[in-house]
C-alpha cells in the first residue's frame, strides 16, 4: 500500500457583506503570509472560482497545518470569521497535489461547513 505523501487543505470563502470584504482581505493576507512561512508548508495559493474565494495549502502533514491553523494570524481570522463570512473548509492526505480545475469541486463535494 503506498503512503500518501502530503496533506491537502482546501478552504472556501464567501464574504458575508460587501463593507466586510476590506476586512476579509487585511485577514487573508495576513494568514496567507503566515502559512507560507509556516513550518511544514509546501505551498499556499489562493484563487476566486464561481465566486468562493479559495485555498489550496498543501502540507507535510496534518500536524504541521494545524500548528499553523491554531496560532498568530490565522487563529485571529477565525475568530473574526463569523462575522466575516461563510465557507466549508476539507483537509485530507493525497499522494498528488489536486489541480486548480478540481478544486471546487472537491470543496463543494466532501468540505464540512465552518
Amino acid at each position: 500500500m503506498m503512503t500518501p505523501e502530503v496533506y491537502i487543505s482546501i478552504t472556501g470563502l464567501q464574504v458575508r457583506r460587501v463593507w466586510r470584504v476590506p476586512a476579509f482581505w487585511l485577514n487573508a493576507l495576513r494568514s496567507m503570509a503566515q502559512a507560507r512561512s509556516a513550518p511544514g508548508n509546501i505551498s499556499t495559493e489562493a484563487r476566486r472560482i464561481k465566486g468562493v474565494h479559495h485555498t489550496l495549502s498543501v502540507w507535510t502533514d496534518r500536524q504541521a497545518m494545524r500548528a499553523y491553523l491554531t496560532t498568530g494570524a490565522h487563529l485571529e481570522a477565525m475568530r473574526l470569521f463569523p462575522r466575516i463570512a461563510t465557507g466549508k473548509v476539507v483537509g485530507f492526505y493525497a499522494p498528488d497535489i489536486p489541480d486548480w480545475s478540481q478544486v471546487h469541486t472537491i470543496w463543494r463535494e466532501k468540505g464540512r461547513v465552518v
